[in-house]
């Protein structure tokens, strides 16, 4: 894997920029840009990310591979900017991230800093999953250019590696050795732990509408049949419920909250609260797997999860 990360390693001076922009009517032209201006800060996230685990993993051929990541999700921000002044023929408005976005970075970027690999690696799987499975191919064909085509082909092709170390890391973090290691760590000071219980909280009252302005509602408008943010969606809750995943603390603070949800009485009582405590909306809070779904995917190995999710985009 690490050669193939190194192997694969591009330019942005590769992309042809003398292609002309197409010339849209103005709400797409705005919608396009907008969203090619989120895509960049999502990207670095996604890179700060990478950044916690190449710095906590003790093996010296994942901290070369996180830092190949590190340098693909920069390279994707900088593209993501590229594209958005590319596609704002008409300079129509000042474009900035969206607010949400502007208001959960902080917040977020506390959390990984200080969170364990665990919990960070949750995070980017689930992002990547999102953001890979259906945003950016959305948004390719929303746009429907051949910049963005030439330009999504290259991201894509990194983010199918990626996703492979990610499932490949969920099963490590999640396996009888590693949850031996987690239970001999000391706990932190009551007032250090009080802080991080504090910070968490505050990350996912911004993330519900992080994720409804940033991925819902572009998705709304690029894919309006939705299938594609469900796919997602139902890949990380049954990635969540393989049952060595399932028993992490993280894994199951939001199996419990998603079951509650789903039952009618405590749903339509305290649907709203548990959405909020969740940090989405309804669309990932519903199951999305029948049982025969479920059931396969307890006997597919990870990395034959992360085949079948990375074979999904190019279905």
């Amino acid at each position: 894997m690490l050669d193939k990360c190194i192997r694969d390693q591009w330019s942005i001076d590769e992309l042809d920029w003398t292609l002309a922009p197409p010339i849209l009517p103005r709400d797409k032209e705005e919608a396009v840009v907008q969203y090619f201006v989120d895509m960049a800060g999502i990207e670095q996230l996604a890179g700060a990310l990478f950044e916690v685990q190449r710095e906590k993993t003790e093996d010296k051929t994942l901290a070369k591979i996180f830092s190949t990541f590190v340098a693909d999700e920069k390279r994707h921000s900088a593209v993501a900017r590229k594209l958005a002044d590319h596609y704002d023929v008409h300079h129509y408005r000042i474009y900035t991230e969206s607010p949400s976005l502007s208001a959960f970075k902080p917040h977020f970027l506390r959390v990984v800093r200080n969170a364990t690999v665990e919990l960070a690696n949750a995070y980017i799987t689930a992002g990547e999953l999102m953001l890979d499975v259906a945003l950016l191919r959305s948004l390719d064909d929303y746009v429907a250019d051949d910049m963005s085509h030439a330009a999504m082909h290259l991201i894509n092709r990194d983010e199918s590696r990626h996703i492979a170390i990610d499932f490949h890391m969920t099963e490590t973090y999640s396996s009888d050795e590693h949850i031996k290691f987690m239970s001999d760590r000391p706990w932190p000071a009551p007032r250090e732990l009080a802080a991080n219980v504090r910070a968490v909280a505050t990350m996912m009252w911004y993330a519900k509408p992080f994720l409804q302005e940033v991925f819902l509602a572009p998705m709304d408008k690029t894919d309006p049949s939705g299938k594609r943010i469900q796919e997602a969606f139902k890949r990380v809750q049954l990635l969540t419920r393989k049952p060595n995943v399932a028993r992490m603390p993280f894994s199951k603070f939001i199996i419990t909250l998603q079951d509650l949800y789903n039952r009618p009485l405590i749903g339509k009582l305290f649907g709203s609260v548990l959405l909020r405590a969740i940090g989405a909306d309804a669309r990932a809070a519903k199951f999305l797997y029948t049982q025969d779904e479920l059931a396969r995917s307890q006997r597919m190995s990870f990395d034959e999860l992360a085949e079948e999710a990375v074979a999904v985009k190019y279905a």
